[in-house]
């Protein structure tokens, strides 16, 4: 069996004096991708947190490669990559300049590469234009545009198809899909419905630990 990359060990979440979960055990291996889901309060964001460092548990704990997360807070930007439900952007900058500010925190990316990432999303000829002038299509697709340029195996991404067209959806579905069938990982939240998922892939219903 293939050792986890990714493990929650009794982990349990408690958010303004309220406990949303407890007790809960993941692992995540090379090639899963897994989908969080439960009803909204749950906390399917607050979980997603908590994996990529940005929050501490309550209880319990989360361990990243067999070490605790808690003990990697230095390399944690270069171990995984985390997209958060709003787009993450600067609005005076343009969609390359975010890009090479977002990729200077941890593995930094030629203007080539920046470019063809932002073709790769449907953003060629935008790559110049301040994103408070794109729509809030465009400026998801600037944050989506990461998972094309060099990053870590591990992706966590908060509601990843927020306000993407037909055509975003379908080609987003296929990049998350592709990523975990070359040997990445994915945990997301979406309430969209997935047609295009990898083997390993698995949903877990938080509210099956909710108290």
């Amino acid at each position: 069996m293939t050792s986890p990359l990714l493990e929650t060990v009794s982990l349990t979440c408690e958010r303004d004096g309220r406990l949303l979960f407890e007790n809960l055990e993941l692992r995540l291996s090379p090639c899963d991708m897994l989908q969080i889901s439960g009803p909204n309060g749950s906390g399917k964001t607050s979980l997603l947190r908590l994996l990529a460092g940005l929050m501490q548990p309550t209880e319990g704990e989360i361990r990243l490669s067999g070490q605790r997360l808690s003990e990697q807070r230095a390399e944690l930007a270069s171990n995984l990559l985390w997209i958060g439900h709003a787009a993450g952007i600067k609005d005076l900058l343009s969609a390359e300049e975010n890009l090479r500010w977002l990729c200077a925190l941890h593995r930094p990316a030629s203007r080539e590469a920046i470019w063809a990432a932002l073709a790769a999303v449907g953003l060629q000829g935008f790559e110049d234009v301040p994103c408070h002038t794109l729509s809030a299509g465009q400026q998801r697709r600037v944050a989506l545009a990461r998972l094309h340029l060099d990053s870590p195996a591990l992706w966590i991404l908060d509601e990843p198809f927020t306000a993407l067209d037909k055509q975003g959806v379908a080609a987003l579905e296929e990049h998350l899909a592709s990523h975990c069938e070359r040997g990445g990982m994915v945990v997301l939240t979406t309430h969209h419905t997935l047609t295009r998922t990898p083997a390993g892939y698995r949903d877990i219903d938080l509210g099956q630990w909710a108290v």
